[in-house]
Order: C-alpha cells, then structure tokens, then sequence
C-alpha cells in the first residue's frame, strides 16, 4: 500500500529569523539588480514634478526629459523663466531630495 508522498523535512536556519523586508525595499532592491534603479529614479522626477515644485510653478511648466544629469522644462513666459532660473539650485535640490540621489545635476529652462 502506498502511503502517499513522503513527509518532508524542515530544515532550520542558524537559530534566527528573518524579518520581512517591506515592499518598497524589496522594489529598490529588485530594481537595483536590474539596473534600472537610476532609470527609475528619473522616471520618479519628472512624474512628481508637481508635487516637489507646488501647484503654482508646475501649472507654468512642464519638465520634458532627463538628458545626461540635465533636466529640461518648458516654461509658458519669460519672466517665469528668470524667476526659476533665479531658483534653479533650490529646485535641483529638492528634486534630488524627493528622489533619493543626484539625478539632477542642471535644469536648463526653455
């Protein structure tokens, strides 16, 4: 008579246990094998550009592309465009804050 499949055996791991990695780290993680991680983080700027410049500034603007570490935007006036060009290094930094690393390194606004 068959008993059916044979049981199967556990086996322990050193003693202790492994906390669960929360998803957004195993996302990062995944991504970083892939080597999609800086891709992902351009990606990141150029969606959630209204929510890290406000709603007054991305209603004049609208980032473009992501070219070798420079940001382009296309700004509605000139004179919207000397007022950014006048915070340009503000914005580089809390775009780069919001996406983790220095994806930006310039934005020329056009």
């Amino acid at each position: 008579m068959n008993a059916g499949p044979a049981p199967r055996k556990y086996r322990r791991s050193g003693g202790k246990k492994k906390t669960p990695k929360g998803i957004a780290q195993a996302i990062a993680e995944f991504a970083a094998a892939l080597g999609i991680d800086q891709t992902l983080r351009r990606y990141a700027v150029i969606t959630g550009w209204e929510e890290t410049v406000g709603e007054q500034i991305a209603r004049v603007t609208r980032p473009q592309r992501i070219e070798n570490g420079v940001l382009y935007v296309s700004v509605t006036t000139a004179p919207w465009r000397a007022e950014l060009s006048l915070k340009r290094m503000e914005i580089i930094e809390r775009l780069n804050k919001a996406a983790g690393s220095r994806v930006i390194k310039d934005i020329r606004f056009r």
